[in-house]
């Protein structure tokens, strides 16, 4: 989109959005809205304490003036996740627990089968009640996070300036992370060993969760504006969002090595007052940006430690939330890489789709690779005893083809089943096909020029204008081959056929011969210098002779030679082609030899004349 393959969608159609929306007005810094591929869910301004709403994204259009919300926070509600979905067999998906966070307490939620905001006529909307409570902090609870890779593992953060860790299905915190600040934005790694955070004190800390000690600690941006980080899937990297002293909207990316300061310093944005809330798309290694405040969406693509401007998404209507949605839950029949869902005017929800152009009607596997599916690596239980992993992962192509998610192990690498971009700017590869049923140069040439989803980031603008360029020459070079050869079959060619002619012509008149011979000089000795420029291919010397064109081919290639050299053709008729080269090149080298004596004998004779003149003059004077 942009700068490599993806582009933002249209504005879409008051049909296609989520209309009547009470979006909840507090001023606390959170997304306000979460999203995974069946339901929404809303921070809802209502009375009477905290709720929230979760609308099915398939009821879309205006809403009921009445919808069955999510109640039992005595205040209002400040942060939602979502866990991931389970497939029941012969049934539809089913949401698992969300976790919703207000003031000391938070709530876990199980979604009710098949539910619906739409209600028959006369029947009131029933309202959901929460699962399970979980009380331990002593101020207001402001983010919620579930572990990405251990089940019913969940991290909350405080007003107290802690973050606990949760084992859901005890009920109870397990271990705690102590700030010295109000904690801003935090973020889990992929196999859920280490957490990110960053706080009001501008302190950046990478934790060591089950140690609950600090791993680093370094300093972060330095403006008093509230900051994000987001981990960057399964790299060793973590970006950040937020202001400098001058207030200007800055990015970084860290090292988890080395993140004593940002790779390359803190990279300016803009001075837009809002907040950046940064997104990872692991599957195409793109970063998306979404200021808080405006109505722009940007976004970045990750590649040697350092973030590639692609494009952006405007809109002049501002958001206060965004969620994106997970990559299982996409349309891959449209090449839709990323969707998300915008708040606008706190009234309604606009999903933005940012699509892939391409025309293809087949599953696109460069953009598509394997991604992380519902079931968990770990239990809770596994995770506090200190089991690692990464959870295992799903092909999108079953998903493609209307199937069950097919699970493959989170370690495997995935295979292109399809061409990948690369491939598809080249429709003609055959240099390659002898050497690959040697087996020998494939793995030598897979790390130079991977697919781009496969091996980590895509292809930025200049490799893929690089690309284009070598592609271009390759061609250049195949037509440079293509002429030679057309060439020299056409000389042979001729030839063989116009010997009688050649004959009659030189027995009939020998005078035109001897007037033209500076012009027959001429003649041979470009065709001479014609047969040796024009390059051979060691390819074509060993291939068999390809059958005799058309009379309809040689008749122009005929009339142009029989004009331009009579002797080449007449000397072809009687011997081979480099006996014929080499007795042209000695008469030629001899013609020359006597051309130069003959100069040298006139150059002489000047030379006297000038200087018997000069001495007639000297007399006279």
């Amino acid at each position: 989109m942009s700068g490599r393959f993806v582009r933002s969608s249209k504005y879409q159609a008051q049909e296609q959005c989520y209309d009547n929306i009470r979006i909840s007005k507090n001023a606390w810094d959170t997304n306000l809205v979460k999203a995974n591929p069946q339901y929404l869910s809303v921070n809802w301004e209502a009375s009477g304490g905290g709720a929230f709403a979760v609308i099915p994204l398939n009821e879309k259009g205006r809403l009921p003036e009445q919808i069955p919300l999510f109640r039992g926070h005595k205040a209002v509600v400040l942060d939602t996740d979502c866990f991931r979905i389970r497939r029941r067999k012969g049934g539809p998906p089913k949401e698992c627990e969300e976790d919703h966070s207000s003031w000391i307490q938070a709530f876990i939620w199980r979604v009710p089968d098949d539910f619906t905001l739409r209600t028959e006529e006369g029947e009131d909307p029933k309202d959901v009640g929460p699962l399970k409570q979980l009380t331990g902090h002593s101020r207001k609870v402001g983010h919620v996070l579930f572990n990405p890779a251990a089940a019913n593992v969940l991290a909350t953060s405080s007003g107290d300036y802690t973050v606990k860790i949760w084992d859901v299905e005890a009920g109870s915190p397990r271990l705690t992370l102590r700030h010295t600040d109000i904690v801003q934005s935090l973020s889990w790694s992929a196999n859920g060993s280490l957490v990110v955070t960053t706080s009001r004190d501008k302190k950046l800390r990478i934790w060591d969760v089950r140690q609950e000690a600090p791993a680093h600690t370094v300093p972060g941006h330095a403006g008093a504006k509230n900051s994000r980080v987001t981990w960057m899937g399964e790299q060793d990297r973590i970006a950040t969002t937020s202001f400098s002293k001058m207030s200007d909207r800055q990015l970084g990316l860290w090292d988890l090595r080395d993140p004593k300061e940002p790779v390359g310093g803190f990279h300016m944005l803009d001075s837009i007052s809002g907040v950046c809330m940064p997104f990872w798309d692991e599957a195409t290694k793109c970063l998306y940006l979404a200021g808080k405040g405006d109505g722009n969406i940007r976004y970045f693509e990750y590649e040697r430690d350092r973030f590639e401007y692609l494009s952006e998404y405007k809109s002049g209507e501002p958001q206060r939330g965004v969620a994106f949605l997970p990559k299982r839950g996409v349309n891959m029949h449209e090449n839709e890489v990323m969707r998300a869902f915008k708040t606008v005017n706190d009234s309604y929800i606009e999903p933005i789709s940012f699509i892939v152009p391409r025309r293809a009607e087949v599953f696109q596997g460069d953009i598509y690779p394997p991604v992380v599916g519902t079931k968990p690596a770990m239990s809770a239980a596994e995770w506090f005893d200190g089991m690692e992993g990464l959870p295992p992962k799903i092909d999108l192509e079953s998903i493609y083809e209307g199937e069950e998610p097919a699970e493959i192990p989170a370690d495997s690498k995935p295979v292109s089943r399809v061409p990948s971009s690369s491939t598809m700017l080249s429709p003609s590869k055959q240099e390659p096909s002898p050497a690959s049923s040697k087996g020998a140069p494939e793995p030598i040439k897979e790390p130079p020029q991977p697919s781009p989803a496969f091996r980590g980031p895509p292809p930025s603008i200049k490799e893929q204008s690089n690309s284009i360029a070598n592609l271009a020459s390759k061609y250049e070079d195949d037509k440079e081959d293509s002429s030679s050869s057309t060439e020299e079959d056409d000389s042979s060619s001729f030839e063989e056929v116009p010997k009688p002619i050649e004959r009659q012509v030189a027995s009939s008149s020998s005078s035109k011969a001897a007037d033209t011979k500076p012009a027959a000089e001429i003649t041979e000795a470009a065709a001479i210098t014609r047969k040796l420029s024009s390059p051979v291919s060691p390819t074509k010397l060993a291939a068999p002779v390809s059958p005799s064109k058309p009379a309809s081919s040689q008749q122009p290639h005929l009339a142009s030679s029989s004009a331009t050299s009579p002797g080449m053709a007449a000397a072809a008729a009687t011997t081979s082609d480099d006996q014929v080269t080499l007795k042209d090149i000695k008469v030629l080298l001899e013609r020359q030899s006597q051309t130069i004596s003959r100069q040298s004998e006139k150059i002489a004779m000047l030379t006297a004349e000038v200087d018997r003149l000069k001495t007639t003059i000297g007399e006279k004077m």
